[in-house]
């Protein structure tokens, strides 16, 4: 492989972005801290990435640690990529990012994609505690794993087993809670997220 390009700066922060700087690095870290996901499905979920850059940018981060690509076994023999806890202590950064980045998201351009799961990192800076939360939106289903330091920190469909709580709400509260106009707290109390299930988080939603 090509040496990989730095800032050639005695800085820790030259230092990270010599490793995750280049465009949709960081957007296959988002996509990839769903657990393991295969090379056509990263790029149904990264609209607008060509194929070589995918593949340059998953070789590049696995010269760098942050990744590695393993074969599932049979039946599936597919091969899949998947973080490194390396990788994996990127989560914060995605979500400071997402918190600095908030103010500049305004209305959904006619040109702009949108996946269920992208809301998936701003919900979960809304929920304290540990568990699992299945969220219904129009565009889909997906789940979040809060308070988790290990595996997955979201996946598509519905939750593994029962969920502690169940969110169902339009996407336009969703979008109101990802800009920071709205807390999730708030959202249930005014109605606009119905919240379903025994668990501690849902508990906590339902009286907060």
């Amino acid at each position: 492989m090509p040496p990989r390009r730095s800032y050639d700066q005695y800085c820790s922060a030259a230092r990270a972005l010599d490793v995750v700087g280049d465009r949709w690095t960081l957007l296959i870290v988002r996509e990839l801290l769903a657990g393991p996901r295969r090379y056509t499905d990263l790029h149904a979920d990264l609209p607008g990435v060509s194929t070589d850059v995918l593949a340059s940018r998953l070789k590049d981060m696995e010269r760098d640690g942050l990744a590695t690509r393993r074969r599932l076994p049979p039946p599936g023999a597919a091969f899949v990529y998947e973080l490194t806890p390396r990788g994996r202590q990127l989560l914060p950064v995605l979500q400071a990012l997402g918190e600095w980045g908030r103010p500049g998201l305004g209305e959904r351009r006619p040109t702009d994609a949108v996946r269920a799961h992208w809301f998936a990192l701003p919900l979960l800076r809304q929920l304290d505690g540990e568990g699992i939360v299945e969220v219904r939106l129009e565009e889909g289903l997906f789940h979040l794993h809060a308070g988790a330091e290990e595996g997955p920190v979201y996946g598509d469909g519905p939750a593994p087993g029962e969920p502690d709580a169940r969110l169902t709400l339009d996407t336009a509260t969703c979008t109101a809670i990802a800009r920071g106009e709205l807390g999730l707290a708030h959202a249930v109390r005014e109605g606009r997220v119905e919240v379903s299930g025994e668990g501690t988080l849902a508990k906590a939603l339902r009286e907060a």
